[in-house]
């Protein structure tokens, strides 16, 4: 994997986001895998104004979002379909036919899975996939040993230490959701290049362990080590813990 650290969280977020304008620009009609979270906060703060200053035209290009939790409708302010909206999808040229991201409040989940997994064979694979990574070193929300390396999107049980980082997005007395519709590490490899951003000393150990460590579903993103086009995107503070020829 290359290996790209920056002095700060928001030049880690900027240029990210200028390899996504880069992308746009080299392909117009660009299908584009997308992440949510804290961590790609300030990409799409980037993008947006990329695109407001004629850097970024989203017009032809599509977007699939890693996952939604279960039971959770677009409109809930919570929803990753609402995350998208506020941060990204209503501040671009981007139609909302032309984003996709899992049905959460399909009445059969399994259901939901398959027609994702439809529509992303059909249009994809993503020709750039953004990905955060969790404290426990999930991707999208693939959880440390309930790590599908072939299958397709899959209804997944959170870990708790998921929950517990997801908490602050939610208001006071709202639970986290239990459970998630995410794409599987085996279909998120399938992309044709792929940019891992982490950002804060809290990251540091966990990047670690992802580019150095052994390739196991221990740590779901230590799979990236065998994509043939991985970027890792880090500020100091997430380059930390690596090995000093790296960080």
């Amino acid at each position: 994997m290359r290996v790209a650290v920056l002095p700060s969280a928001d030049e880690a977020e900027r240029h990210v986001a200028a390899l996504f304008a880069a992308q746009l620009r080299r392909k117009p009609d660009s299908v584009l895998g997308l992440a949510t979270g804290g961590t790609p906060v300030g990409v799409y703060r980037a993008l947006v104004a990329a695109h407001r200053a004629g850097e970024a035209d989203f017009g032809k290009a599509r977007t699939f979002n890693l996952d939604e939790y279960a039971g959770v409708p677009p409109s809930h302010p919570q929803s990753y379909a609402a995350y998208m909206r506020t941060h990204l999808f209503d501040h671009v040229n981007l139609s909302p036919d032309r984003t996709h991201l899992p049905e959460g409040d399909a009445d059969r989940a399994e259901d939901a899975c398959r027609l994702y997994d439809a529509l992303y064979r059909y249009y994809g694979p993503a020709d750039l996939q953004l990905l955060g990574i969790g404290a426990n070193g999930h991707i999208g929300f693939n959880e440390p040993g309930f790590v599908s390396a072939t299958g397709g999107t899959q209804v997944v049980r959170l870990a708790e230490s998921t929950r517990r980082a997801n908490a602050r997005f939610f208001g006071e007395g709202e639970q986290v959701p239990a459970y998630a519709l995410t794409m599987s590490a085996g279909r998120i490899l399938q992309a044709r290049s792929i940019v891992l951003l982490a950002t804060g000393a809290a990251k540091a150990a966990i990047v670690a362990r992802a580019l150095e460590g052994p390739i196991g579903t221990d740590c779901p993103a230590s799979l990236l080590q065998l994509h043939p086009d991985a970027t890792v995107v880090l500020d100091l503070e997430a380059a930390g813990a690596l090995a000093p020829e790296r960080g």
